[in-house]
C-alpha cells in the first residue's frame, strides 16, 4: 500500500514540478531580456550581478536539469560582457562550466541553445594566454546548434555575427537575414525585438 502511495504522489509531484521549473524559466528569461535590452549601460553590471545570484538558486533548485545550467551560463556570460576588463574572465569560464555541463545532461534542451552559447563565447572570448577563445570550436558548436535548430533565431544571429567576425560578409548576410526573419518566441518579446534590432544592425553595417 506504501508503495502505491508513493507512485501516486511522484506522478502527481512531477507535473508540478516541471511547471514550477517553466515558471521559474520564463521569469530568469524576462529578467534577463530587461536588463540586456531596456536598461542603460552603467545599471547592467549590478542588475547582471544580482541575476546571477537568481540563476545561482534556479540550478540548485532543480539538479539534473539542462535548462537551469543553460540560463546560468547565458546569464554569467552577459554578466561578464557588462562587467568587462580582467575581472569577466571568471565569469566566462564559470559560464563555460554551466553549459558544459547542461550539454552532459540534454544537448537538445531549448533547442540546443547550450551549443548557441557555447559557441559565442568561443569566438567573443579573448584566445590564449588571457582566455579559451577558439574560432574552430565556436564554428563547431554553432553549426550544431543549427543542426538542432536551424531556423532558430539565435542559432543564426550568432552563427552569422561569427561569419562576420571570420571575414566572411556575404555568408554572415544570409544568417543574418534569416534571423531577422525567424519566428517569435512565446513570452520572449522583448528579447525578440532586441535580437532583431541587432541583427538590423549587422546588416545594416555591410
Amino acid at each position: 500500500m506504501k508503495r502505491v502511495l508513493l507512485m501516486i504522489l511522484c506522478l502527481v509531484a512531477q507535473p508540478l514540478w516541471a511547471a514550477a521549473l517553466e515558471t521559474d524559466l520564463v521569469d530568469i528569461q524576462h529578467r534577463w531580456a530587461e536588463i540586456q535590452y531596456q536598461m542603460p549601460e552603467d545599471e547592467k553590471e549590478k542588475a547582471f550581478e544580482g541575476l546571477a545570484s537568481e540563476a545561482e538558486q534556479f540550478v540548485t533548485h532543480y539538479p539534473g536539469r539542462a535548462e537551469p545550467l543553460i540560463w546560468q551560463g547565458i546569464v554569467l556570460s552577459t554578466y561578464a560582457g557588462a562587467k568587462g576588463g580582467l575581472g569577466a574572465l571568471g565569469l566566462v569560464k564559470d559560464a563555460r562550466k554551466s553549459l558544459e555541463a547542461a550539454l552532459e545532461i540534454d544537448a537538445n534542451a531549448l533547442d540546443g541553445s547550450a551549443y548557441t552559447s557555447l559557441g559565442s563565447l568561443y569566438y567573443q572570448v579573448p584566445g590564449w594566454p588571457l582566455g579559451f577563445g577558439d574560432d574552430d570550436k565556436a564554428r563547431q558548436y554553432l553549426q550544431k546548434a543549427l543542426a538542432i535548430n536551424p531556423d532558430g533565431m539565435d542559432a543564426n544571429f550568432f552563427f552569422g555575427d561569427f561569419l562576420l567576425d571570420q571575414g566572411e560578409p556575404e555568408r554572415a548576410r544570409t544568417y543574418l537575414q534569416k534571423a531577422l526573419e525567424a519566428p517569435g518566441r512565446p513570452g520572449r518579446t522583448i528579447a525578440d525585438t532586441g535580437r532583431r534590432d541587432e541583427a538590423r544592425s549587422r546588416l545594416d553595417s555591410l
